[in-house]
């Protein structure tokens, strides 16, 4: 496993990161636990959760089923670099969202018993919350931070203009600010391109794109419905009658290459500049394993050439539709 540092930070990352959302509504405990304990042994020491992950029903279930293998011990918590989110409802009430000073106090102490953890190495704004300034949500950070609660801090779902929002009011107050974006980005998405990644390049964010085959659509979803393996389900369904001509001439393109459409995927981000580290969300320890081929994938100049002719990208804004 390669490792690098999480933007300007100090913080040194694998170049996988271990998204947990599947934990508990779709993987239970025990493999869940596995899987963290096979990322371990594969070297990932980057762990991405959320405190609403585990469902309307049971917010929360996906951090406690971390903070119960992280109990197990084994040098578990020490070695993993741990980040979460705060955003979403956890609380049918006032203050119960969003990114208010006292929905940030109560949301983090929630998740650090939830996690069993006393600190979080990187705290993440789940979404923009537009009604809240800054200076607030900056002066709540900066009490946990000096009370050794988090380390870090992140955002997700970020417009360009927000990144530079946050960081230039974290620059009047003398403070960090964000360190890193979590951000759909995929061969099939790529609008981050034209403003959110030059913004977190020109401040020193690292870029940890979510979904990387968007919903399994680059994970040779045609083939595997040739072959009787599975069929693209959920929001992959919609998006494979759009770019079936796109997918088709993709997967023959990875056999020419002599890899599986989903690693090329993954190491396609992997060789984008911007990039820390992709977010892989393995329901089980073998699609783990599928996924950590990935990191071992070079692709040249042509190949590169030849994937973006197949889902042309963006140039940055405004280049990218003015002169």
């Amino acid at each position: 496993m390669r490792y690098t540092h999480l933007g300007r930070s100090g913080l040194t990352v694998s170049r996988l990161c271990l998204g947990t959302m599947n934990f508990g509504p779709q993987t239970e405990e025990p493999d869940a636990h596995a899987v963290m304990d096979a990322a371990r042994d594969a070297g990932i020491n980057f762990f991405d959760t959320a405190n609403v992950y585990g469902g309307s029903g049971h917010r929360g279930w996906t951090e406690e089923i971390i903070g119960r293998w992280f109990a197990q011990g084994g040098e578990r918590r020490e070695r993993t670099v741990l980040a979460t989110k705060v955003f979403g409802t956890m609380a049918d009430a006032p203050n119960g969202s969003k990114l208010s000073a006292l929905h940030i106090r109560r949301a983090l102490d929630d998740s650090l018993k939830r996690l069993q953890t006393d600190y979080i190495d990187l705290y993440q704004f789940h979404h923009v919350d537009r009604k809240t300034p800054w200076d607030e949500i900056w002066q709540a950070i900066e009490v946990a931070v000096q009370q050794g609660k988090i380390l870090y801090s992140g955002s997700s779902n970020f417009a360009g203009w927000h990144i530079a929002q946050a960081q230039e009011t974290a620059a009047r107050r003398h403070y960090t600010g964000l360190v890193s974006e979590q951000s759909l980005y995929n061969l099939i998405t790529r609008d981050v391109e034209l403003e959110v990644i030059p913004a977190a390049q020109n401040y020193g964010l690292g870029l940890l794109p979510w979904s990387p085959l968007h919903g399994g659509l680059l994970g040779g979803v045609l083939k595997k419905e040739r072959e009787g393996v599975r069929r693209a389900a959920g929001r992959a369904v919609d998006a494979l009658k759009t770019h079936q001509k796109q997918i088709r001439r993709y997967e023959d393109f990875c056999d020419q290459l002599g890899h599986e459409p989903g690693d090329v995927a993954l190491a396609w981000l992997l060789h984008q500049p911007a990039v820390t580290a992709p977010i892989i969300g393995p329901r089980t320890a073998g699609q783990l394993t599928a996924a950590l081929r990935a990191e071992k994938i070079q692709l040249d100049a042509d190949a590169l050439k030849r994937i973006d002719e197949i889902f042309p990208g963006h140039r940055p804004a405004p280049e990218d539709y003015a002169w």
